[in-house]
């Protein structure tokens, strides 16, 4: 056992996985930089940087899944995704349903999301929602380097193509490049338990759609997921002092989403609050009250999540995105 930070877990998992199976390549915008360990060990034909360019990069990724490799392509940040969106959801997503199953798409889109440092609304985005509302695509927002490796590990070895989305506070990698890009000043919202981990090797798959839960509770069922699930585990240690029982749900993928547990939950509470970085409008936060309501529960419900475009203004930016004072005034509410 030895500590592992966030980001080395990720790439401690595509090395085993790369050792195990020859097909797993690896591409994207100054990829060999930023994972020089990997390039080392695999050398340039696997590991590959290309152009600015993600349409490119991306649509080649798709040819190459569907022609037998399993392509970990890299697009730095989640709010550059569009550029390459007709690649994946008008193809990626699709292959098999099309083919009537003789065609996969086994490829993972490795990308940066969520704010919290003072970049703007294009650069601090989650867009899980968006991207699980696509039919055919996965999606996985790991919280914990545990998470991030297994999670990672079942990612590759899926037949269909899945988003792996880090959150930039929990990524090191990403703190230190933040960091020192003019923003010394600026501190950051971090969890210590959500960037290192005391981490056994090799690494074991966490499946797809399982959540688990962080804490447990009697009176409030707070889902979350990413960089929210620590700030919600805060909230709720704080709210216990005031004699309210919080249950923190760890949704750990975005899609598909593990409707057992936040059923039960939800059943054992009657109080739902979803804490969510994306947007609210159409998003995670409904999905979640919608698989709780058509399994016929009757509960109160709220939802903290992103309402408007990020602004560049740190306090502006903090009041915006889910944060302790909006966590607990809103269980506050709802077991008032």
């Amino acid at each position: 056992m030895r500590k592992i930070s966030y980001s080395e877990a990720i790439d401690l998992a595509i090395g085993q996985a790369m050792a195990e199976d020859e097909c797993i390549i690896m591409f994207g915008e100054d990829v060999p930089a930023m994972h020089a360990g990997l390039v080392s060990r695999f050398g340039s034909k696997r590991i590959m940087g290309t152009p600015i360019s993600e349409g490119a990069f991306v649509g080649a990724a798709v040819g190459a899944a569907m022609a037998g490799l399993r392509p970990i392509v890299e697009v730095m940040l989640v709010d550059f995704i569009g550029v390459a969106m007709d690649a994946i959801f008008n193809h990626a997503a699709k292959v098999r349903s099309f083919s009537g199953d003789k065609w996969t798409v086994p490829m993972v889109i490795r990308t940066a999301c969520g704010g919290g440092y003072g970049d703007g609304g294009q650069h601090e985005q989650s867009l899980w929602g968006w991207l699980g509302h696509i039919p055919g695509l996965k999606v996985v927002v790991p919280s914990t380097p545990e998470d991030a490796a297994g999670l990672m590990l079942s990612a590759i070895r899926d037949d269909d193509p899945v988003v792996f989305m880090e959150h930039k506070l929990l990524s090191d990698s990403w703190l230190d490049f933040m960091g020192y890009g003019g923003r010394k000043t600026v501190s950051f919202d971090v969890p210590p338990e959500g960037r290192i981990a005391d981490m056994f090797e090799p690494f074991r798959p966490i499946g797809m759609g399982k959540g688990i839960v962080r804490r447990e509770g009697s009176d409030v069922s707070i889902i979350s997921i990413g960089v929210s699930v620590h700030r919600a585990i805060e909230s709720a240690e704080m709210l216990a002092e005031r004699k309210f029982d919080c249950e923190v749900i760890d949704l750990r993928t975005v899609w598909p989403p593990d409707k057992y547990m936040i059923i039960e939950s939800v059943k054992k509470t009657g109080n739902l609050l979803v804490v969510d970085e994306d947007y609210e409008n159409f998003g995670l936060s409904a999905e979640i009250a919608a698989i709780a309501l058509e399994a016929g529960l009757s509960f109160r419900f709220k939802r903290v999540c992103t309402n408007s475009t990020i602004p560049y203004d740190r306090q502006r930016e903090y009041k915006i995105l889910p944060n302790n004072v909006r966590i607990m005034n809103a269980v506050s509410d709802l077991l008032r």
